[in-house]
This record gives structure tokens, sequence and C-alpha cells, in this order.
């Protein structure tokens, strides 16, 4: 397969809402059917290539490097399932600039020059870890500025970037919502496959996460396991990943709202030390379509049986 070059890494000047030019793009892409037929929403948070040339120049990491923390491609996998009648977002920005798998304001204070509002969360796990809303590192713990923040610009990244691309996840889960009286949102991921050997369990391909049965039906997720461990996949549920923020502030089973996270193993489809897609990036785009299309199958014929509003 030949690729385009959308799977490099783009320096641009600017994030913006205007059409795509060389030196701006738009904080995020909305891709939409020409009619939406299912309930569902499908999301691409961190696979973002879009770097502003100011934060590279920030960086002691070159763009190799800075790039470690990207659920690379993930996006370029699942960009055609629009075709099942649902709309797919995705984010233009990096990850390691801003992440929007977590709260708003976990933010780091050693990281800021200047004083952050008093309502920021620096004390949870992941603040600590160096993976924040703006992370400190990426990848095996390499750190990623030279200097600290000012911190009016870490504001205005959750302001311009986190806030906007929330809205429009939002936006999109509540439209379906009102069409159809239910919302299934799959939120895409991938991981590295050092870290998907954890605990010594076998390697797994996919993870799924439904925050252990609270983010969305347990239909739903023994569906979307069953479905992949037939195709011959080995497949775990909330191990290593139970899912993140999104997972857990967007499933409301209770009203009608079901998230549901999928991780897909990086040594699948991409060299993870060069960044590129490999020559498994085609089977596996064409096996999560087979997926992702009888999940949204088995959604579709479920309305009968009202499966997802059972539990």
């Amino acid at each position: 397969m030949t690729f385009s070059e959308d799977h490099h890494i783009k320096a641009i000047t600017t994030y913006g809402n205007q059409q795509d030019t060389d030196n701006q793009v738009p904080v995020y892409d909305v891709i939409s059917p020409a009619k939406q037929s299912v309930p569902f929403v499908f999301n691409s948070p961190h696979s973002g290539r879009a770097y502003l040339n100011s934060f590279l120049e920030s960086s002691r990491l070159d763009t190799t490097q800075i790039r470690q923390s990207e659920d690379a491609f993930v996006d370029l996998l699942i960009k055609d399932v629009e075709q099942f009648g649902a709309p797919v977002l995705k984010a233009n920005f990096p990850r390691a600039y801003v992440d929007v798998n977590r709260e708003a304001y976990e933010l780091d204070p050693r990281m800021f020059e200047g004083r952050l509002p008093n309502h920021i969360n620096s004390r949870s796990l992941r603040v600590a870890g160096g993976l924040g809303t703006i992370a400190r590192i990426v990848g095996e713990k390499r750190e990623i500025y030279r200097h600290r923040i000012p911190a009016q610009e870490g504001i205005e990244r959750i302001e311009k970037v986190y806030k906007p691309y929330h809205a429009a996840l939002r936006g999109l889960l509540n439209e379906v919502q009102d069409q159809f009286g239910l919302a299934v949102l799959i939120d895409c991921h991938s991981m590295p496959s050092a870290k998907a050997n954890r605990n010594h369990d076998p390697k797994a391909d996919f993870v799924i996460g439904d925050r252990f049965g609270t983010s969305c039906s347990t239909w739903l997720s023994s569906c979307a396991v069953g479905l992949l461990q037939n195709m011959g996949y080995h497949v775990t549920l909330n191990r290593p990943y139970a899912g993140g923020y999104i997972t857990e502030n967007y499933g409301r089973p209770d009203r009608g709202v079901h998230a549901l996270q999928v991780e897909i193993n990086r040594a699948l489809y991409m060299d993870e030390t060069t960044h590129t897609p490999h020559s498994g990036f085609q089977q596996v785009r064409s096996d999560l379509m087979e997926f992702l299309g009888s999940l949204v199958e088995m959604v579709r014929e479920s309305f009968s049986e009202d499966a997802l509003a059972a539990e």
C-alpha cells in the first residue's frame, strides 16, 4: 500500500475554525454521513498530527520522539466508518499539546510560570505521572519542555482547544440521542505494544473498556469482545485499560448514552520505532471495519429487543 502524506507530522502556525491551509488547521474535523442512520458516534481524540511550530520549538524532543504519545493513525484506520451512517470526530491537535481524555484542569503547577486558577486538580494520579491535561512527558518518561510554560498559555490551550473539542463531542451525542432516544460512543485509541503485556498476561491485540460495566451496557461490551475474538484476536476487557475521562464522563447507560473504549495494539499496524504504518495496516483497517460494522448491526437489530435498555 502507498500511504499519503497525511500520516506524517504537520507543522502549523495556528489552530482555528477556517478551512485547512498550509499554516492553519481546524481544532477538529467531523466526518459526517449523508444521513445519520444509526445511533453511533465514533471518536479519535489522540491521533492528531498537526503540531504548532511554537510548541515544537519549546520542546527538547525531536519530531519522532514527541509523537510517542499519539494514538498513531487511528483516525486513518476508522475514517470510513461514516459509511455505516454515523459521524466521526477526530482531533487535529496532538495529545502532547492538550489531552482531551482528562478533566479540563488536571494541571501540574510545577510546569507553569505564573498563577493558575484555584480550581485546578493538581493531585490526580495522572498529574503525578506527568500525564495531565497538559502533559509533562511522552513515551518512556521523556520530558517534553525545555522551560516552564506561561500559565496564560496553558489556560488558552484549554479554552481554545480542549473546550471546543468537548463541545463538539457533546453536541454530536445530543443530536444522536435526540434522534434515536439512544447514543453509543465508540472511543478509539491505540496502545504501545510494550504495555500490552502488563501483569504477564498474553499480549492483547485489543482491549475493550467499559469502566467495569459502568459506562455502557455489559451486553454491548460483551458483543465487542466476542466479535473480535471470533476474528482470531486476543482481547481483554478493562485490563489494562478500562477507559479514560471520555468514557467515564459521557457514558451514562441509565440515561441512554453508552460509551465504549477500544484500544488497538500498535504493533499490529505500525512500526513503533520509525513511527510509520507497515504492511499490516490494511488488514487491521479491514478487520476494524468488519468489527465495527458488525457491532453497529447488532445494536440496530437490538432496537426491537431493547437489549441496551434492559439493564
